[in-house]
This record gives C-alpha cells, sequence and structure tokens, in this order.
C-alpha cells in the first residue's frame, strides 16, 4: 500500500495584518506536485490548541508547517514536546524571532522549498515560569516595550517603532535584579535582563553573539544600560560590546529575582508584571527545517 506523505499547514489568519491566501497557494502548488497529501487548519484564538492536538493525533502528519508568528509555532511546540515532527516555518507573523534566527531567505517561494525540504536544526526548548520558550524572554524595557505595542493599533516593525520613545519616557528603569546560576548569586541594576536560545530578536538585532539554538544552555544576558551607540551595534554582524554596557552568563537553569515588579514577555508575548523568572533547559528539543548551510553550521557547534 502506498502511503502519501502527509503535510499538516497550520495557518493564522490575522497573524502580522498578512494576507495568507499567497502563501497557502505555494504550499498547495509544492505539495500537488509531490503527489502529498494536505491538511490546512486555520487557527481562530479560541480553543485552536484542543482543536489542533485532536487534528495531529487523528490525521498524523509527517510534517508540519506553520505560517504565522513565534506565538504560533509555540502553539505548535507546546502539542508535540518529545514527539519529533519536524516543523517547517513560514514567517507571517509581527513577531518572528524564531525564523530570523534560522536565516531564511526573502522569498516565499524559497522559504516554502526549506519548510518541505530535508536540512533540520533540533532547537533547544525552555521552560521559563512553567511556559515554553523557544526564542527569547526578558524582563525590563523590552517587554514594556511589547506592551504598549500590544495596546497599539499599528502592527510590525512600524509599530514597534512608534512605540519606542513613549515606552522609553514611562519606564522606570534602570531596574535591580538578583540572578542565581549554579549556586551563585549576583546582583544587577539593568535595563533589561533577557533568557536567550538565540541570537536575535525577530527585529534582527544580534543581542547574543553567543548563542546556539542546540548547545543545551540558554545565555543569561544583563543589559547595564540605556546606551544608543551600543543598541545600533546590535545590528552589526560579529559587533563586540562593552562590558560596562552588556555581561553574558551562561546557565541550564537560573533564577531571577527583581527587588520590583517588572514587565516580562516570553517569546514576543507580554505576560504581566513579575518578582521573579525561573528557567530550565528541558530534555526534549523541536526538530525544524533550515537552509542546508544552517544545519551544517549546527552540527559543527555541537
Amino acid at each position: 500500500m502506498n502511503i502519501k506523505y502527509k503535510v499538516l499547514f497550520v495557518v493564522n489568519p490575522i497573524s502580522g495584518g498578512i494576507d495568507k491566501s499567497v502563501i497557502v497557494e505555494h504550499v498547495k502548488e509544492r505539495m500537488a506536485a509531490r503527489k502529498g497529501e494536505l491538511h490546512i487548519y486555520y487557527t481562530n484564538g479560541k480553543n485552536d490548541k484542543e482543536e489542533l492536538t485532536d487534528v495531529i493525533k487523528d490525521f498524523k502528519p509527517h510534517r508540519i508547517l506553520i505560517a504565522g508568528g513565534d506565538g504560533s509555532i509555540k502553539l505548535v511546540a507546546e502539542i508535540l514536546k518529545d514527539d519529533i515532527v519536524p516543523i517547517g516555518l513560514i514567517p507571517a507573523g509581527s513577531a518572528n524571532g524564531l525564523a530570523e534566527n534560522l536565516n531564511l531567505p526573502s522569498t516565499t517561494e524559497e522559504i516554502a522549498d526549506i519548510a518541505l525540504g530535508d536540512n533540520f536544526v533540533e532547537v533547544d526548548c525552555i521552560m521559563v515560569n512553567n511556559e515554553l520558550c523557544l526564542h527569547i524572554s526578558d524582563i525590563g524595557l523590552n517587554a514594556a516595550l511589547i506592551k504598549n505595542y500590544e495596546e497599539g493599533d499599528v502592527r510590525g516593525k512600524l509599530g514597534y517603532l512608534i512605540q519606542s520613545v513613549p515606552t522609553l519616557i514611562k519606564s522606570d528603569f534602570p531596574f535591580r535584579f538578583s540572578i542565581s546560576i549554579k549556586g551563585q548569586t549576583m546582583e544587577h541594576e539593568a535595563v533589561l535582563v533577557a533568557i536567550a536560545n538565540a541570537k536575535k530578536y525577530g527585529t534582527g538585532s544580534r543581542i547574543n553573539p553567543d548563542g546556539e539554538f542546540n548547545d543545551g544552555i540558554f545565555e543569561i544576558l544583563v543589559f547595564k544600560k540605556f546606551d544608543i551607540p551600543q543598541i545600533l551595534k546590535t545590528f552589526q554582524e560579529n559587533a563586540e560590546y562593552e562590558k560596562d554596557f552588556l555581561e553574558i552568563f551562561p546557565a541550564s537553569e537560573a533564577h531571577i529575582k527583581c527587588y520590583k515588579k517588572v514587565p516580562f514577555q516570553i517569546d514576543g508575548e507580554y505576560r504581566g508584571e513579575v518578582d521573579s523568572v525561573n528557567a530550565k533547559i528541558t530534555s526534549y528539543k523541536l526538530k525544524m527545517a533550515c537552509p542546508p548551510e544552517f544545519a551544517q553550521n549546527a552540527a559543527k557547534s555541537r
């Protein structure tokens, strides 16, 4: 009996304010050429986790494609966990941090080919305050920006830019933090503390030069001050940062205490104000489709 290659395509129809019809047509064409079986699930923001769990259980896909942002990826990742079903990304959200770090090409056609291709990287997962984190969580100024962005009307990078000045004016930074790693506790005053499993934010800002998806650790990034020249460096390749601007601490588990409640986000989604954050690397990984050169470099770094 000939079993067709089965692909589940999860589409967030409203993410990023982008029409997904062209993306859907590209995927349909590629699956028709492969004579595979395609099932499309459109998220609705209501019972997605329960419905998608049932779809995956019944359909038993060989691969899952996702057209959306980091939130859509996280939805699928929370369902899969130990189930090693390869995931292919077609970035189409307001926050595309995970896709940005995979160095995906710019055209939908090329991205669709990679999403259905045979090159993969295994991505570490972090539990942050009992919630899955695939990319970057942070406490402080950036989380406050995300809160203001979510409350605004303009989507995409322009929306973040519009909210940047009001965020700086309203935020009560710097903040005081206590960070515990491997039994050692450090006191820091900072504008932002990040828990990073990758190198870059979705904006392309390269905040974590040591970040690797598949090295079994994450980095605690302590940004000590708001310094525009140093911030602009984050958009350069191989930039070096001054120690009084950024310190980096590798960890597989960490506890962060805030001396007052501070804005907090996970993978580009605001999670309110917190006074403590716990982070721990998990035992499971996600298998994600990526460009051939990215897979080769990831294999070398292990």
